[in-house]
């Protein structure tokens, strides 16, 4: 599978989109990678949008960045609760800091702004925190997919098609 042996955490806390949150988790195990679910601690169990819910394996205290090959931050209102824990936003900052795949999807960037990595990089995300995004530092854009390095982010639950090819091959390509 071309991506065993890689690991890979996917954020959650309520609220989450939950496509955006159920396709990359399973389209990262098709392929063969371990996906370990990381929630911020809050709660053992979380709902999304529209109430599917989703047990955390463990919580961002419990979980180094160093063990991992990247991150997948699904959208909906999640994010925006994601970011009051400071644990949760170190994981993205440490990842980034270790070049390790960072990927983001609709308003998932709010935890890329919060963690402080978006300056001088190229990035897309739901139309309606493109603000948030170019105040942070970041060349915003509605594309698709976004590639900036091994940063990936996406739009909307639409854009996961072309969103997932690009995380892969990022995690593929080390």
């Amino acid at each position: 599978m071309e991506l065993s042996g890689k690991k890979v955490l996917i954020l959650v806390e309520e609220m989450f989109n939950t496509h955006e949150f159920w396709y990359p988790y399973y389209r990262l195990k098709e392929a063969g990678c371990e996906v370990v679910v990381v929630g911020s601690g809050s709660k053992e169990i979380y709902t999304g949008k529209p109430g599917t819910e989703v047990m955390a394996d463990t919580s961002a205290d419990q979980v180094a960045a160093a063990d991992f090959d990247g991150i997948v931050i699904p959208g909906g209102y999640a994010p925006d609760l994601m970011r009051r824990y400071p644990k949760m936003v170190q994981l993205v900052r440490d990842l980034h800091a270790a070049g390790k795949v960072v990927a983001a999807i609709c308003h998932a960037g709010w935890m890329l702004a919060s963690a402080d990595i978006l300056k001088g990089k190229k990035v897309t995300s739901f139309f309606a925190i493109k603000d948030d995004l170019v105040h942070a530092g970041a060349k915003w854009v509605d594309e698709q997919v976004v590639v900036d390095g091994k940063l990936i982010t996406s739009r909307k639950p639409d854009d996961l098609p072309a969103f997932m090819p690009a995380v892969i091959k990022a995690l593929r390509e080390g």
